[in-house]
Formats: C-alpha cells, structure tokens, sequence
C-alpha cells in the first residue's frame, strides 16, 4: 500500500477481529516500525510485550474488556520508561506516541487493524493489572495496547477537519 493511501485508510478499529492468525513475520513488521520511530535524545525509552498466549490475551480483556481485546489474536503492549536525557528533558510520552503512530500505519499497510487503546491504560487500576500480568519491572509503565488482527467487519476512518481549518500559513 503506498504511504498516503495507507495514512487516509487507518482508522481505530474497536469492533470484533476474525478468529485468523497473524504470522510472527506481520508481527515482527510492525513492531519493529514501532522501534524505528523517532526517540527524544535517541533516549529509546519504549518497548513492547507481544501478548499471543490464549490465556494471557483473554486475562488482559477481562482488564479492558471491549469487542476488539475479547478476540484479538495478538495484544501488542507499549511500555515507557522514564529517562532523563542529556539535556535535562525526558521523552517518554513523545517516544511511545511515536512508536504507536508507525504501528497503527504498519498495521494499516499489512491489511491489519488496530486501535490506539490509552484512554483505559490511564486508569491507574488497569495499568497495575496488565503490569502484573506481564511481569512489567519496576520502572516500565503500561502505556496502552493495541489489540491486532484482521477486522470482522471493514471500518472507515472518521470524517476530519478540512486543511484550511486546522492548518495556517505564517501566523494564526
């Protein structure tokens, strides 16, 4: 799929996936796209954890139980870490955001669907959960999942404002 074809398709897909694997090589793809995206001060402060057990997958949608974490046959989990950099600032929040765009579009360019799951990883309850599922160490925060697989049903990403609207030239 060419790049721009593939940043008008994404869409954050929420509904139920096919009971249909995704190949450890599709897998790999996306989150290696995560680890290439940009990192404040090259500081390299996000990781993932590819949930695929059975167990642990319907263990994580009993924390965050939607349609999409009930049948998705992979969890991908990004986790922050909190550094200082060199100078003086961290990162952590701009780094993760980043590797999550570049898995969303990856995911999108393979045939796959996602969605950007933060909003229900904020609360401090669920985060604690899918910490201690995982095994997380001390000092790595959950900061969302991404249920992955191939949609049920096709979705449309939702209508946006016009460039003239959110886009100005020069000054406001």
């Amino acid at each position: 799929m060419e790049f721009f074809e593939t940043v008008a398709k994404r869409y954050s897909h929420r509904t139920p996936f096919l009971d249909q694997p995704v190949p450890d090589a599709d897998v790999r793809k996306i989150v290696e796209a995560g680890i290439q995206a940009p990192s404040g001060q090259n500081c390299q402060t996000t990781s993932f954890v590819v949930v695929t057990d059975p167990d642990l997958r319907k263990r994580i949608s009993e924390v965050l139980s939607t349609p999409a974490t009930q049948t998705a046959p992979v969890i991908l989990v990004v986790l922050s870490e909190h550094v200082v950099a060199p100078c003086g600032m961290a990162f952590e929040v701009e780094d993760y955001a980043a590797s999550v765009e570049n898995m969303l579009l990856a995911a999108t360019a393979l045939g796959y669907a996602t969605v950007w799951m933060d909003g229900m990883t904020k609360a401090p309850a669920a985060c604690a959960a899918i910490a201690s599922l995982l095994h997380v160490p001390e000092g790595k925060t959950v900061r969302t999942i991404l249920p992955l697989g191939v949609p049920a049903e096709g979705g449309e990403p939702k209508p946006r404002k016009s460039f003239e609207e959110r886009a100005h030239y020069n000054q406001f």
